[in-house]
């Protein structure tokens, strides 16, 4: 659960956001995307697949996909949590939802979001990031962010267009 205050960057751009976090036990939304972990999911499956409001499933880092086969098309949207920087845990998640199960559903990237991850989480099968770190959310806002290469030069700055 966010506890930082985060703005959703989705299609280029920063986008007003309905998703709400919504607490094991707690009542589910009536007019927003109700964002549920797997552990509730999977302990109030009946009811919440029967449940009219659309639906999302929010992972932890150490969370797998394991007991949600065949479940995956009943989320709008998918979020994956970055704990740390360096944990890459949600980019194989990203990938294995993608392009091994086929999620068509948008993926979010939340948590330890930085500059110059997000053209390797774009490329990865993210849709859109939940950014609480004030440069990154300046760096987008003015389109320059830092790509950095896999070896031998040093970072550069340019826009997010250019590289994608």
């Amino acid at each position: 659960m966010p506890t930082l205050e985060t703005e959703l960057y989705r299609g280029g751009r920063f986008v007003a956001d309905d998703a709400v976090y919504v607490a094991d036990g707690e009542p589910l939304p009536a007019n927003a995307l109700a964002l549920v972990s797997k552990k509730r999911y999977l302990a109030e499956r009946e009811v919440l697949d029967a449940w009219q409001g659309r639906l999302g499933l929010a992972l932890e880092t150490a969370d797998t996909l394991d007991g949600l086969e065949g479940t995956l098309d009943r989320f709008a949207t998918i979020v994956l949590r970055f704990a740390r920087y360096a944990d890459g845990r949600p980019y194989s998640l990203a990938h294995r939802l993608r392009h091994r199960l086929g999620y068509r559903g948008e993926l979010r990237a939340a948590g330890d979001v930085l500059q110059d991850q997000i053209v390797f989480m774009l490329r990865g099968g993210f849709d859109a990031l939940e950014i609480a770190h004030a440069g990154t959310r300046a760096a987008l806002r003015a389109n320059r962010i830092v790509v950095v290469p896999t070896r031998g030069t040093a970072p550069v700055v340019q826009s997010l267009a250019a590289a994608e």
